[in-house]
């Protein structure tokens, strides 16, 4: 069982970890274009796009506990019914964000407050890079899809090819055509569909997709297409309870001056290294629950849950012993501020809770996805984002950075203990009543 966690687990998390990877090439490139303001396009521009595509994590997650679930009770038609599902709604999402790429770009633009150059630039890399989106959406809905059929092997191998074709484009553009931040953007944007074309290539040698057209046109029929759709709701709901939690501690300590923004900042960067890590496991959670949950195969379920949380134990003590030791190294490789990093000093404390309140949450994430238990993971990250905005506004923020930090550690503690009682409540409804045996598939 610990062999097939890592399995999946690995590759997930190398794959997690080339994420920054994009942003910052892009940075490291544009920073040597003589310009600070091409650097703060770049700033701006990520933080756009990761407003615009946090709201369509429900692709990937959606699919990867639907194909589970279908390819353990060797449903192998419908795993193919839920590809052409994912990448129809990706559709439709995408050109969703396409026609509404002006209005966005007016609005949250100047709500940054960047300079009139910078503006410009970010305007610039914006509209050049949302062309991505249809590339972008769909592969959200082919790693999930790839995860459920147990490969994590090939995501990963998308994530690196993406990564150097966006370098090797992006620096032939800047550095022998002279663009500049159309050089970068141009650059993401090739790498985005390169990604596309290579998910669609792996996917076409590797599954043969049973059914063909004639899946992919019964996918968008009966009791199945509204029990996607309703997954889906339910997730896209709870990732925007995430993201409402995330933009306010952001906002929070911004009201607070620059000093303390800069340290929040530097501090999430360590609970952004455990969740990366984290998520890799989670990631295994969906494809082997999914598929013990599809089989109808309760023990194997449990095992798999036992053993998870034994990684997740351990994991979360190492981690707390690391940041415990070594922490605040890691901190003096990302500034050289010695103001900053003493400010930090005051709240470090509040980083070694995060590995111990935190893991729960992550692995009930990826439990909860594999056995498709949209409701619950929605309930939790609801009442656990009303407790932090209730901490939140108990007493004014703008003094008292601790009780910010608080907030997050007590959300992300109650998100894993609400997860843990719903799940045992609902446990029969989530993972099948004892002795229950799969249907065939005919």
């Amino acid at each position: 069982m610990n062999r097939e966690i890592l399995r999946l687990a690995i590759p997930s998390i190398i794959s997690n970890l080339t994420i920054p990877l994009l942003g910052l090439v892009d940075l490291a490139i544009v920073g040597h274009l003589g310009s600070p303001a091409y650097i703060g396009a770049i700033a701006v521009g990520g933080l756009l796009f990761n407003l615009v595509y946090w709201n369509f994590g429900f692709l990937r997650l959606g699919a990867s506990g639907l194909t589970a679930q279908a390819r353990g009770r060797g449903d192998h038609r419908e795993t193919t019914r839920v590809l052409a599902r994912s990448l129809g709604l990706a559709g439709l999402s995408s050109l969703l964000v396409l026609l509404l790429q002006h209005p966005l770009a007016r609005l949250v633009i100047p709500l940054l407050d960047a300079s009139g150059e910078t503006a410009r630039h970010a305007a610039r890399y914006f509209t050049i890079c949302i062309w991505g989106a249809p590339a972008v959406l769909g592969l959200y809905c082919f790693k999930g899809w790839f995860i459920g059929m147990q490969n994590s092997r090939y995501p990963m191998y998308i994530a690196l090819v993406v990564n150097l074709v966006n370098i090797a484009v992006s620096l032939a553009l800047v550095h022998w055509f002279g663009m500049k931040i159309e050089g970068v953007a141009t650059g993401t944007l090739v790498a985005q569909y390169a990604g596309l074309l290579l998910a669609i290539f792996l996917c076409r040698r590797r599954y043969p997709l049973p059914g063909g057209w004639s899946a992919a046109r019964e996918s968008f029929r009966g009791r199945e297409i509204r029990r996607f759709l309703a997954l889906e709701r339910d997730i896209f709901l709870r990732s925007a309870c995430l993201i409402a939690v995330t933009a306010a501690f952001t906002a929070a300590g911004a009201r607070q001056g620059d000093t303390i923004l800069a340290v929040n900042t530097l501090l999430m960067q360590l609970f952004t290294l455990f969740s990366y890590i984290m998520d890799g496991f989670a990631h295994a959670a969906e494809a082997l629950v999914g598929r013990h949950v599809g089989a109808c195969q309760r023990r194997q379920t449990r095992r798999v849950i036992r053993a998870l949380f034994g990684w997740g134990v351990a994991l979360a003590l190492l981690f707390t012993l690391l940041y415990a030791v070594a922490g605040r190294g890691l901190l003096a490789l990302l500034t050289d501020d010695a103001g900053i990093t003493r400010v930090a000093d005051r709240y470090y404390y509040w980083v070694l809770a995060i590995p111990l309140a935190g893991f729960p949450a992550f692995l009930w994430d990826g439990i909860l996805v594999g056995a498709t238990a949209g409701r619950q993971m929605l309930i939790s990250m609801f009442a656990s984002a009303v407790a932090f905005f209730a901490i939140l506004h108990a007493i004014p923020v703008a003094s008292h950075n601790h009780l910010l930090w608080l907030a997050f550690i007590t959300y992300l503690l109650l998100r894993g203990i609400l997860q843990t009682i719903l799940a045992y409540r609902d446990r029969e409804a989530i993972f099948g009543r004892p002795g229950d045996a799969a249907m065939p598939v005919t």
